[in-house]
């Protein structure tokens, strides 16, 4: 454990969606390395099996388990297999998303259409139904958005609409939910992953998008991890129905 970061996470279980790499990799890093016992997910075996293992090197009290969050009996068996080994569930973060298209919305085609508000906004609401249960008094919800929710980039136009949906969704399941679990938002800014590489990876559209952000550089996972860590803990304990813009001031230049 890092005693630097404090144990905000101590004794506290998180599942984390999508968290074998990139944004959703820092935060289950961050919530176990403050004393989470993180439960991680993603598609493939093998991308947990590495991820489980990279964690548990730095300490961390971890548990994998494959799961598609649009594939109904995946998801049960997350929390199945979560609650058989802990007993509970303090803290969820719906991450998973997909961008498969450039195109501009009017030209998107249904099947893509279909396969954006499935896995960005259908499968986050089915996890939650599926999460409620089991989370406990006190418990905390973080949905990862976009700054692509507030103004969507042409390239990017339904991908940003469903981060945009993710935003009304807060604020509703954050009534819904209360008072015993706190619903919140993180809208991440750019941030060099892989699922941006396509942006973040052109040397000269980096620097387009360093130049809007007041801080003069890109997000970073860690950056990410830290606000999600805090919406998650008891520090954020007056904290509901908000978004957090973690974006280096790039809203403000748009």
């Amino acid at each position: 454990m890092d005693k630097k970061l404090g144990q905000r996470f101590e004794g506290k279980v998180a599942i984390i969606t999508a968290s074998t790499q990139g944004i959703g990799f820092s935060i289950a890093e961050r919530l176990g390395l403050e004393g989470g016992f993180v439960v991680i997910s993603s598609r493939k075996q093998k991308n947990v099996d590495e991820a489980v293992q990279k964690l548990r090197d730095r300490g961390i009290e971890v548990f994998g388990v494959v799961c598609h969050v649009s594939n109904a009996q995946q998801r049960k068996n997350l929390f199945d297999k979560t609650i058989q080994k802990y007993g509970k569930l303090d803290v969820i973060v719906s991450n998973a998303a997909v961008n498969p298209t450039v195109a501009t919305i009017l030209e998107t085609k249904e099947q893509t259409l279909d396969k954006l508000w499935d896995i960005n906004v259908k499968a986050a609401i089915l996890l939650l139904q599926d999460a409620a249960p089991y989370l406990q008094n006190g418990s905390s919800v973080v949905i990862i958005s976009s700054i692509a929710a507030y103004r969507p980039p042409a390239s990017m136009g339904m991908y940003g609409v469903t981060k945009t949906a993710l935003l009304g969704l807060t604020k509703a399941l954050a009534a819904e939910m209360a008072p015993s679990t706190r619903v919140n938002c993180v809208a991440p800014g750019f941030v060099p992953t892989h699922f941006a590489k396509f942006i973040t990876g052109d040397a000269n559209l980096r620097r387009e998008l360093e130049a809007k952000t007041l801080l003069s550089r890109l997000g970073t996972t860690q950056d990410m991890a830290a606000a999600t860590a805090y919406l998650a803990s008891d520090d954020a304990a007056y904290v509901t129905g908000e978004t957090l813009v973690v974006a280096g001031g790039m809203q403000s230049r748009l």
